[in-house]
């Protein structure tokens, strides 16, 4: 069985962008295309920072979205951090968006080692450092704040300041399940997929955001590329997960960043990632802030725009922090 991975064959030349009327992407952005690890062909996005708005250029945001989620559903964000004067970078993380797929099964959540991620966000920032500005600092949610934390954790990457919305920090799972995955993994069954496909989230039910047309726009972008679809993660992906949240906690593990200045914004209805575990984390962050949005699903920044100006507000009292 193994992990079933394998390589998608050649179809035709497809758009590196999938746009709709109404989620123009940021000026001057560029697709580029790298390669990951294991010869992964991966999909970034950068866009400049604006030179015709009248605001002082402040550096390089590097968006590192959640689990199943691309760089189209971030256009807006990008375009709220050009008009604060930064540079964007935006990933489609191994296995997610356009870049490429490791199973026969497009729609299988997989990734054979989380460190696939951060060698994926590590290679991509290669690729436009010389050009970027030399102030960092990141932006991610969800997943993206697990590969965020860990590339710092690592000492493989050095930024400003960090803000992390809704990290994944911990997922709700029993102990039974963490047991059931290493063994199924342990005996090559890390491709079967994790739970069994799921009902079709309506709006009405769904646990993300209580903003109506950006859920909606996540899901015309996927009817307009199916492609970039994902499903139910897999036994690799979930044990992955597991070994990178245990050496995030492993003792002394984040001392050397107690004194970055960070963001750690928690949704007050998360059900998604455990909360327990963003409070637990963040107090190892001295010049780090909490704050809980209340109100909000799991993906903030994707909610309406009372709670996402909570955000943005404490992502400038950051920056200012920072001196960025």
């Amino acid at each position: 069985m193994g992990d079933g991975a394998s390589q998608p064959e050649a179809g035709p030349a497809r758009p590196d962008l999938v746009l709709l009327p109404d989620n123009p992407p940021p000026q001057g952005a560029e697709v580029i295309w790298y390669e990951g690890r294991g010869g992964m062909r991966l999909r970034m996005l950068y866009a400049p920072e604006p030179k015709d708005n009248g605001v002082k250029t402040r550096g390089l945001a590097i968006v590192c979205p959640g689990r199943s989620e691309f760089i189209e559903k971030y256009f807006e964000v990008a375009r709220d951090l050009q008009e604060r004067g930064f540079a964007v970078v935006i990933f489609d993380w191994p296995g997610q968006g356009l870049s490429q797929r490791q199973l026969k099964n497009p729609l299988a959540g997989h990734i054979k080692n989380f460190d696939w991620y951060v060698e994926a966000l590590m290679r991509g920032l290669a690729r436009i450092e010389r050009r970027a500005p030399k102030t960092w600092v990141l932006l991610s949610h969800s997943m993206g704040g697990a590969i965020a934390l860990e590339a710092l954790r690592a000492r493989r990457l050095t930024v400003a300041a960090a803000a992390f919305s809704a990290p994944m920090w911990g997922i709700p799972i029993w102990f039974f399940q963490r047991w059931y995955g290493r063994t199924m993994r342990a005996i090559g069954a890390g491709a079967m997929q994790a739970r069994p496909r799921q009902p079709d989230e309506t709006f009405e039910n769904n646990q993300l955001t209580h903003c109506e047309p950006r859920w909606q726009l996540f899901r015309r972008l996927m009817e307009a590329d199916p492609r970039l679809a994902l499903g139910e993660p897999t036994i690799a992906w979930v044990v992955s997960s597991l070994n990178a949240f245990r050496t995030l906690f492993a003792p002394n593990a984040l001392n050397h960043l107690r004194d970055l200045p960070m963001l750690i914004a928690i949704a007050s209805e998360e059900t998604i990632v455990k909360k327990s575990a963003q409070r637990k984390l963040a107090r190892n962050f001295q010049a780090g802030k909490v704050i809980t949005v209340q109100g909000a699903g799991h993906e903030i920044l994707m909610e309406i725009d009372e709670r996402r100006d909570q955000f943005w507000k404490a992502f400038e009292e950051m920056c200012r922090k920072a001196d960025v």
